[in-house]
């Protein structure tokens, strides 16, 4: 189910209550009466059978998802992975989207609330900000491509744990090496340390080109999350971010496919 449920609950699971709803209580049991015969009636409907769920600590096949021959397939063999603690408490796997031959692809860190419930990475109020971003360089969104590092929601928007990070981590590998995007744009602090190591706070190490080793190396300019900038909208933190993506876009220009 979505729609005023699921933001019924995830309130709920905001304000910490969620366990605090009664169970239902256990019902007498019910007093035997006579049998008595059957009236003739319409025949019932035979009833239907239950989708399979699927079980806790499922997950795709490591050969499936590096044979995956395009995204399409990619999301099909890893849409219904419950490997880590956040795939059971989702409402939607958040894959990707955007140009499958992108030259510029941004990765952020996890689903927000819109994003579990829409299905779809940064359409909240930081994927706005994106938007703008992206934008100003020049590009549309549906020219480049977005995803996470994890693709299920993390309660009340926390963190990835490092577990949670390297569960999803061959899914965004393989992700990149279908676009083979020209250049990375990370935005944030857990897309760069989980891709390339970096332990260092973001704002030390953004706006300083790093490589990651795949595909001959790819460039990567790290950056400033869209949420980060809303807490922080302040000129420099604007004039930073703007730098940074200034400086991805002159790169594609300077090598061109």
């Amino acid at each position: 189910m979505t729609g005023p449920f699921h933001q019924w609950r995830d309130a709920l699971q905001d304000l910490g209550v969620l366990g605090l709803v009664p169970e239902p209580r256990e019902e007498a049991p019910p007093v035997p009466v006579q049998a008595r015969r059957p009236e003739p009636g319409p025949a019932e409907a035979p009833a239907l059978p239950e989708a399979p769920v699927q079980a806790p600590g499922t997950r795709p096949a490591p050969e499936a998802v590096a044979a995956a021959p395009d995204l399409d397939q990619l999301r099909a063999c890893t849409q219904d992975c419950q490997a880590c603690p956040l795939g059971p408490g989702r409402i939607r796997f958040v894959f990707g989207e955007g140009d499958p031959g992108a030259r510029m692809m941004f990765i952020g860190e996890g689903p927000g609330r819109d994003e579990d419930l829409q299905g779809r990475p940064f359409v909240g109020r930081a994927g706005e900000l994106l938007d703008k971003m992206i934008a100003a360089i020049g590009y549309q969104r549906r020219q480049v491509y977005i995803t996470n590092i994890v693709k299920c929601r993390p309660p009340d928007n926390r963190t990835p744990t490092p577990q949670e990070s390297q569960t999803c981590l061959p899914y965004v590998k393989r992700q990149i090496e279908l676009i083979r995007p020209g250049v990375i744009v990370t935005l944030g602090a857990t897309p760069l340390r989980e891709l390339l190591g970096e332990r260092a706070g973001i704002t030390r190490i953004r706006g300083q080109w790093r490589r990651l080793d795949m595909l001959g190396g790819i460039p990567v300019m790290p950056t400033f999350h869209p949420a980060y900038v809303l807490r922080q909208y302040t000129q420099d933190v604007r004039r930073a971010v703007w730098e940074d993506l200034k400086a991805a876009r002159a790169w594609l220009d300077q090598h061109p496919a």
